[in-house]
C-alpha cells in the first residue's frame, strides 16, 4: 500500500512539473529544426559538390565529411564550446556541432539522391540548349530533393534524439529538464521522470515520422511503365 501510494505521489510531481516538461520540449525542437535547417544548408551542396565538383573540391569535401562522421558528437560538441569557444551561447554551439554532424550525413544522402537521376535527363535538357547548371537546378535537382525525403526523415530522427547529447553543456532541453527535476532533491521520482521524458521523446519522433511519411507519398517521383 504504502508503495502504490509513494508512486501515486511520484506521477503527481511529474504532472505538476509537466510545464517545466513542455519547457525542455520546445528547446528540444527549436535546436532540432536549427540542426536540421543548417545541416541542409551545408549538407546539399556538398552532396552537389561530390557528385558534380572538381576533382580537388570533391576530394575537400569527402575528407571533412568522413572526420565529422567518424567523431562522436560529444566530442564536436565539447571541442567547439570548451577547446574553440566559437560561442558563449550554449544552444548556438549545439546548433553548428549538430548541424555539421548532420550536414556531413546528408550530403551523402543528397549525393546518393542526385547519383539516382538518370543521366539521360540531364543529357536532353543539355540537347534543349540549357547550360550543364540550368539543367542540373530545374531537372535534377527537384527529382533528388523529391527522393531525398525517406533518407532526411531517418536523419530527422536521429538528430531529435541527438539532442539529448547538449546535456553536457548545460542546454535546458529536454533530457536536462528531466534530470534537473529528480537532481533537485525534490522527489524520488526517477524512473517516472525519465518515462515521461521518454514518452515525449516517442511522440515527437512518432510524429515526425508519419507526417514525413506522407511528405514522401504526396512527393514521391512516379516510376515509369513498362
Amino acid at each position: 500500500m504504502a508503495a502504490i501510494l509513494l508512486q501515486t505521489v511520484d506521477w503527481l510531481f511529474v504532472i505538476d512539473n509537466m510545464g517545466l516538461l513542455l519547457g525542455g520540449t520546445v528547446v528540444t525542437i527549436a535546436l532540432t529544426v536549427a540542426s536540421i535547417l543548417l545541416g541542409f544548408v551545408v549538407g546539399f551542396p556538398a552532396g552537389a559538390i561530390e557528385v558534380y565538383g572538381s576533382d580537388r573540391a570533391r576530394r575537400v569535401v569527402e575528407q571533412v565529411g568522413v572526420v565529422l562522421r567518424g567523431t562522436p558528437l560529444l566530442v564536436i560538441i565539447m571541442i567547439l564550446y570548451f577547446g574553440l569557444s566559437i560561442s558563449s551561447s550554449a544552444f548556438v554551439t549545439a546548433t553548428i556541432a549538430l548541424g555539421l554532424r548532420s550536414a556531413a550525413y546528408q550530403s551523402q544522402i543528397f549525393r546518393g539522391a542526385l547519383q539516382s537521376v538518370d543521366d539521360g535527363q540531364l543529357e536532353a535538357a543539355r540537347a534543349v540548349a540549357m547550360s550543364r547548371f540550368e539543367a542540373i537546378r530545374h531537372v535534377v535537382v527537384p527529382q533528388a530533393l523529391r527522393r531525398s525525403v525517406p533518407g532526411f526523415q531517418n536523419e530527422f530522427t536521429i538528430v531529435l534524439k541527438d539532442t539529448s547529447i547538449a546535456i553536457v553543456i548545460g542546454i535546458g532541453e529536454l533530457l536536462t529538464t528531466g534530470q534537473n527535476l529528480y537532481e533537485g532533491g525534490q522527489s524520488t521520482a526517477a524512473l517516472e521522470i525519465f518515462l515521461a521524458v521518454s514518452l515525449v521523446y516517442f511522440v515527437l519522433t512518432f510524429a515526425t515520422n508519419r507526417s514525413l511519411d506522407r511528405l514522401s507519398d504526396y512527393y514521391a517521383v512516379p516510376e515509369g511503365t513498362t
